[in-house]
């Protein structure tokens, strides 16, 4: 089953953030308060045990980005690993980085899951161990097309890491965030006049004016972050989901904790940055549930 999506737009953000993407797995600015805050660096580390612990021999990464990931991947397994991204910049940046590292460019190309067609031609029905997806669910608009069409690429037995932004999060974050999550999520069928009066009751206790919207990148006329398709997802419906698709032995792993709401994180910016990094080691299994803005979903194909 396949669909033409129009992705001008997500293509466009990250064409022109391609860049600087690298920054957000740089572990010596750990403790900068002034430098972007390195979430996909634990992101990558949860990543190295998992497929250190599962002796993954070939996989693929559906929105490659710069490389990090793949290349850290493949340098440290020595895995077979391909690659391809929605945007042209970041699929330049990707070859770039393979070549730097000695893996094969040719294995990264121009391709969007959402149409299994821009794949074929390079992938010719291949399958493989792993199928890794970072930074891909937000953008798209049908999850299960996607997800059918990522299970696909996936021998049987096979095991898949997805990341997916955690809607759950927003109920920690007292702002505009937590109010939409309460509004449409938990009262999404509730009387419209019981609604508006919580409406206005939210308005008076939740920082209504933040997060400020993302509407262009930084010295760009390109869309802002929140300018495109930027969905969060419920941890407890995408679980159902993966095991409508035939998905078993489901994990997930939280990361990107944050120690409080985030608009306190100007008050003590050091000390929030510190508290935040000591969280990412954090094993309860539950409380990043609501502390952590990400997760990444392991599970096995069936």
């Amino acid at each position: 089953m396949q669909k033409n999506v129009d992705n001008s737009s997500v293509g466009a953000y990250y064409d022109a953030v391609s860049k600087n993407y690298h920054k957000y797995y740089d572990k010596d600015k750990l403790y900068d308060p002034l430098a972007v805050y390195p979430a996909d660096y634990f992101r990558l580390q949860l990543l190295l045990k998992s497929f250190a612990d599962k002796h993954i021999k070939s996989l693929i990464e559906v929105g490659v980005g710069e490389g990090t990931p793949l290349i850290t991947l493949a340098k440290a397994t020595d895995m077979d690993v391909w690659g391809f991204d929605i945007s042209k910049k970041m699929v330049e940046k990707s070859k770039e980085n393979m070549r730097k590292n000695e893996l094969d460019p040719e294995h990264i190309f121009l391709g969007d899951i959402q149409n299994t067609a821009t794949c074929s031609r390079m992938l010719k029905n291949r399958q493989f161990d792993g199928l890794m997806a970072l930074g891909v669910m937000p953008h798209v608009e049908n999850d299960d097309l996607v997800l059918q069409n990522m299970a696909t690429l996936v021998c049987p037995g096979g095991s898949v890491f997805i990341e997916f932004r955690n809607s759950l999060f927003s109920l920690f974050t007292f702002n505009r965030y937590t109010a939409d999550f309460i509004l449409n999520e938990l009262l999404y069928d509730v009387d419209p006049k019981v609604k508006e009066i919580v409406a206005q009751e939210l308005k008076t206790r939740l920082r209504m004016d933040l997060p400020l919207a993302r509407t262009t990148v930084e010295d760009s006329d390109a869309p802002g972050y929140d300018a495109i398709l930027s969905k969060f997802h419920n941890p407890f419906t995408t679980i159902e989901l993966f095991k409508k698709h035939n998905f078993a032995d489901i994990i997930l792993h939280w990361y990107h904790y944050h120690p409080a709401m985030p608009y306190l994180s100007e008050k003590a910016p050091e000390l929030f940055r510190k508290a935040a990094i000591s969280l990412e080691h954090e094993t309860s299994g539950w409380r990043g549930m609501f502390l952590c803005s990400a997760f990444v979903i392991e599970a096995v194909k069936r």
